[in-house]
């Protein structure tokens, strides 16, 4: 049956993440109930000044085309910000390019920059769309298997490992989607650094940087000197920080040369981004007043994060887990419980729907079935269930492996 197909989409996979939201919502139609700790969407509202601009923007009219590489407004907006996100560096509206959501944003800056026969390293585990994405261009990732002694993030010497002639790109996320993981800002500059002299182009997923529980925004890339950014792509956009998964609102920041270059891809494609969309998301990015609710929903993620950490440490003894500085997901090891009828993390989740209708996102998605991912995007009454579930579902299987 594949043989209809074009070699483009050969190697494509459903999205794990969808398909565990589907499963939960079949379940729910069914009458079970189902607590879902898969999905990676924030639980807030989009903030009320933001859902009025984008009302206000349909109200007045506008609502036809806009230019290709995103209205002005929201260029100069997302510049600004980022701007004082790294201490007021200056940043050229002129080199952002907005788009259909961030994934449309990473999809366009792999297939620019990266094509037949060249490889592309993906820090493992990431997230499921990266290896994807780099597949979709035709180019071939190569994953490259973070430490655990340090949050399962990689290094200079893990990627120099991986390298060879080519190697033509890194995607690089952080704050992390599985683990929560945050790269320092020496982190960075050592890998931006080591890029440079390979020749490596870096995509940068930035899409979590608010959501960070250290002082201030997550380091980024663009914390760093102009000279260690010529060959970097930021990609950020509107859905984490501000609640805005539908509104699809993404961007990237790249040299000028590549974001003319993105422009004509998006003209021949999608054409621009939705209109009132944009408009809302000016809002966002260019509101001072909105970074409020943005600190109160990450100081929400904290809390969360401070509770499932509690409950792991002094009921789930011996289980491993990143210690999450950023997003808002809990990245937990589960070999320990694997057994002949249990052998993967896959085998894991699907035990843990049927025997206790919780719904979490198994490893294997973003690349080790040792792990499953937790998001805490969930209210605190879904945490103390989701919780108390998973709990059991441990002790479950530990019984039987001990039977």
């Amino acid at each position: 049956m594949t043989a209809l197909f074009s070699r483009n989409v050969a190697a494509l996979a459903p999205s794990a993440t969808f398909a565990v939201a589907r499963e939960a919502a079949r379940l729910r139609a069914d009458g079970v109930d189902v607590v879902d700790l898969g999905a990676g969407e924030p639980d807030f509202a989009t903030p009320k000044l933001v859902a009025d601009a984008g009302i206000r923007a349909i109200v007045e009219g506008k609502t036809k085309y806009a230019p290709t590489e995103g209205i002005l407004e929201l260029r100069a907006a997302i510049a600004r910000r980022l701007s004082l996100l790294s201490g007021g560096r200056p940043v050229n509206a002129d080199h952002i390019v907005v788009s259909n959501g961030s994934k449309q944003s990473l999809f366009n800056a792999c297939l620019c920059l990266f094509g037949q026969r060249e490889k592309v390293l993906v820090p493992t585990p990431a997230w499921t769309s990266y290896p994807q994405i780099v597949h979709l261009a035709r180019a071939r990732p190569v994953a490259v298997t973070g430490d655990p002694e340090w949050s399962l993030k990689v290094s200079v010497d893990d990627l120099a490992r991986a390298c060879d002639e080519s190697v033509k790109g890194l995607i690089l996320n952080s704050p992390t989607n599985p683990t929560g993981a945050v790269y320092t800002l020496a982190e960075l500059r050592a890998i931006a650094e080591w890029a440079g002299r390979q020749g490596v182009w870096i995509v940068a997923d930035e899409i979590y940087r608010q959501i960070h529980y250290g002082l201030g925004p997550a380091p980024s890339f663009l914390d760093l000197p102009d000279e260690l950014l010529e060959r970097v792509v930021i990609v950020n956009g509107a859905s984490k920080a501000f609640a805005m998964t539908g509104w699809r609102i993404g961007f990237a920041l790249a040299p000028r040369e590549l974001a003319g270059v993105m422009n004509a891809l998006l003209s021949h494609t999608t054409s621009g981004a939705n209109t009132p969309a944009m408009w809302a998301a000016a809002e966002a990015f260019g509101n001072d007043a909105v970074q409020a609710e943005v600190a109160a929903m990450t100081q929400q993620f904290r809390r969360r994060r401070d509770y499932l950490v509690g409950r792991f440490r002094s009921e789930l003894l011996g289980t491993e887990f990143v210690d999450p500085l950023g997003a808002f997901y809990l990245f937990f090891r589960v070999d320990h419980v694997f057994s002949a009828k249990v052998p993967n993390g896959t085998e894991f989740c699907r035990r843990l729907i049927a025997d206790e209708a919780l719904a979490l996102v198994p490893g294997a998605a973003f690349g080790d079935d040792r792990w499953v991912r937790l998001s805490y995007a969930a209210s605190d009454e879904l945490l103390r269930a989701g919780m108390d579930r998973l709990v059991r579902e441990f002790a479950r299987l530990a019984a039987e492996k001990a039977a």
